[in-house]
């Protein structure tokens, strides 16, 4: 069982809150974390909808179902599976709104169900659980996020890493039953298997159809342009799926998790509703397994490590972000004459921070041209622009830049 870093912030918002819901994709761990709340301080009756009597009972009379739980405190698990319980909820949490009422998990992302979010607005707050991150795994608290923001100066330091060590760790990615998988061919198994269900099960629970048979296709292709910029006519063509269609699939890919667009950055809220999103695959153990790539294979190419690296960053990344105190929205930078900066996280403030991922073991000079190109841009909104790379040396490059090793993401900063 590993520590989960977002259950503070879930006990937090029990606190204060009617309706709390914690979502993320399927075996992440909700139900287990959920589980685990009467332990520390949140006692509560747990039902699951993945229960064919309970999912039954619910469906049939959902009013009688909740005026059967009384007072007490309810967790109600994989909740997308009956929408005809959203406005009764409503209406119970209207007559009572003591926080912490209910805690509803489900493996779809709430925003994207609107019945639910059209039900709730007002009433609850939303909590996603992703896949393990790598400090997780090691147990080690990480304020990577915080502490990137903060105006000290970051420390020279040295890290125990290698490059064959994040590859490793970009292959297995962060799903429990993967991780605890030590053979490289059952894991591959284990999420070939996984997507499988997900393509099959909550995909089509979601579209209300059964024909989908073009998503396995369409997930591969996304996979094989992950970290790049999403074309919406060039992967029509390609998975030969209109574009109306194909911006529906996408939807349902994201309201599932594994799939994440991510907005190019711009000064101007409106401009960045117009430029391309990046694709992002919310796990690089999927994307690997979707992609063929292994650890073998990766020895033989090195350089299609550069793709795996990168999108195991952004996912790393946003889990970092789900904990840390300063909370940052992610995006990508391009400017029109193709200058990329791999990542960009912006705070509440507007304060930016640039970052660039390299699958080297090395970091020149010339590896903070567009970062400077960023800072030059934005001015005073830059905080700092770093170079993640696969060496062990944290060490400045001069005024808010520095190069900082990959395994900083999971081994604390000094």
């Amino acid at each position: 069982m590993w520590q989960r870093e977002i259950t503070q912030r879930l006990l937090t918002a029990l606190r204060d809150t009617p309706v709390v819901v914690l979502q993320g994709a399927r075996q992440t761990g909700k139900s287990t974390l959920a589980q685990m709340l009467g332990a520390l301080g949140h006692p509560a009756t747990y039902l699951t909808m993945d229960n064919i009597t309970t999912l039954v009972a619910v469906q049939q009379d959902p009013v009688g179902f909740l005026e059967g739980l009384g007072q007490q405190n309810a967790i109600l698990d994989e909740i997308q599976r009956v929408p005809e319980l959203f406005l009764p909820v409503k209406a119970a949490v209207d007559r009572d709104r003591r926080p912490g009422r209910f805690l509803l998990t489900g493996s779809a992302n709430a925003l994207l169900l609107p019945r639910l979010a059209d039900a709730l607005v007002g009433r609850m707050e939303v909590l996603t659980l992703w896949p393990l991150a790598q400090s997780e795994i090691e147990a080690t608290h990480n304020d990577w996020i915080d502490r990137i923001f903060s105006s000290e100066p970051l420390p020279v330091q040295q890290f125990s890493g290698s490059r064959q060590d994040v590859i490793h760790r970009a292959l297995r990615g962060g799903y429990p039953e993967a991780v605890l998988r030590g053979n490289e061919a059952r894991r591959t198994d284990w999420l070939n298997a996984y997507v499988t269900a997900i393509l099959q099960r909550d995909v089509r629970e979601l579209a209300a159809i059964q024909g989908l048979s073009d998503l396995p296709l369409l997930l591969a292709l996304l996979a094989a342009r992950a970290t790049g910029a999403l074309n919406t006519a060039d992967l029509s063509r390609a998975a030969r799926i209109p574009v109306a269609t194909l911006n529906r699939y996408l939807t349902l890919l994201q309201a599932t998790f594994l799939l994440q667009l991510i907005p190019a950055w711009s000064s101007n809220l409106s401009s960045r509703l117009v430029k391309s999103p990046k694709i992002l695959l919310n796990d690089s153990g999927v994307l690997a397994t979707l992609s063929g790539l292994s650890e073998a294979h990766l020895e033989a190419s090195p350089t299609a490590a550069g793709m795996l690296i990168e999108n195991f960053v952004g996912a790393e990344l946003v889990k970092l972000a789900s904990w840390s105190q300063t909370r940052p929205d992610l995006f990508y930078f391009r400017t029109h004459d193709g200058k990329e900066v791999d990542y960009v996280l912006q705070d509440r403030t507007g304060a930016l921070v640039g970052i660039e991922v390299k699958a080297a073991s090395s970091v020149q000079e010339a590896d903070f041209r567009r970062l400077r190109t960023l800072a030059d841009l934005v001015g005073a909104q830059f905080t700092r622009g770093v170079v993640l790379y696969t060496g062990d040396l944290l060490a400045p490059f001069g005024p808010r830049l520095a190069a900082v090793p990959l395994a900083s993401l999971w081994a604390p900063l000094a």
